[in-house]
């Protein structure tokens, strides 16, 4: 295999691996729902799949629509093609993505709320685990109670995984990384109070339960849907049928 040929399959997972689960909050390549990419003359095409045939068409659309967007960034990667298996709406958001439709267009009547309402709900729901996970590390190794939390900013955070994924959320929803922004806030980006804190961390806490368990669950319906040489967590089945590889 040529350096061509590795540099574009990393590029591709690459880009896969930036598109997430909206519920989840995890890449997709990391839950095992890339299925296969091949790599052609006059493209690529990949193949997803999830858990159930019965998961939310709208979280299905969101994850095909943005391992569509990000393939086309690949500079010179030619025709993207992403298709998802089966799902009891594969056809009509196969459909839907070849013809560049958007959500409302696949969707019609169906869509009930606009893909950008869609995606901000999810991407708040993963600032508020992501949040609660830095403050509650942070109290634990600093002995610090709940009625302190508000005095705490960026800048109290140790650097590490968890602050890089909480200041990640805090720019998807257009929130400040200013080492002097509190950091338990509301989905504003306003400061909670003392008295609410309590309250509010409860709710953080749970949020982020809920999709640590969602996420383990998806794990475990996959791996029993695709069992054998497709098992969750499998990398990707990856085929190079291209002919001529140009160094990029």
């Amino acid at each position: 295999m040529t350096t061509a040929a590795i540099s574009t399959e990393q590029a591709v997972l690459e880009a896969l691996s930036t598109v997430v689960d909206p519920e989840l909050d995890e890449p997709i390549t990391d839950l095992g729902f890339v299925r296969s990419v091949l790599l052609e003359d006059d493209g690529v095409t990949v193949h997803l799949r999830l858990p159930t045939a019965f998961c939310s068409p709208n979280f299905a659309y969101l994850m095909a629509s943005d391992a569509r967007d990000a393939l086309r960034l690949i500079d010179g990667v030619g025709e993207v093609r992403v298709y998802l298996d089966d799902h009891h709406d594969s056809d009509k958001i196969n459909a839907g993505i070849a013809a560049d439709a958007g959500y409302v267009g696949t969707f019609g009547v169906e869509a009930l709320e606009s893909l950008d309402e869609l995606r901000r709900t999810f991407r708040v729901k993963a600032h508020t685990a992501a949040m609660e996970r830095c403050v509650e590390a942070y109290m634990k190794r600093n002995e610090l109670g709940a009625n302190e939390i508000y005095r705490l900013t960026l800048s109290h955070l140790p650097p590490g995984k968890d602050k890089a994924a909480l200041l990640r959320r805090r720019m998807d929803i257009g929130l400040s990384i200013c080492p002097a922004s509190p950091v338990f806030v509301d989905e504003h980006g306003k400061r909670v109070p003392p008295e609410a804190v309590p309250m509010r961390l409860r709710f953080a806490k749970s949020v982020r339960i809920s999709m640590e368990g969602n996420a383990h669950f998806c794990r475990g319906m996959l791996a029993t849907r695709y069992t054998d040489s497709e098992s969750a967590g499998d990398a990707p089945h990856i085929t190079d049928l291209r002919t001529t590889r140009s160094p990029r």
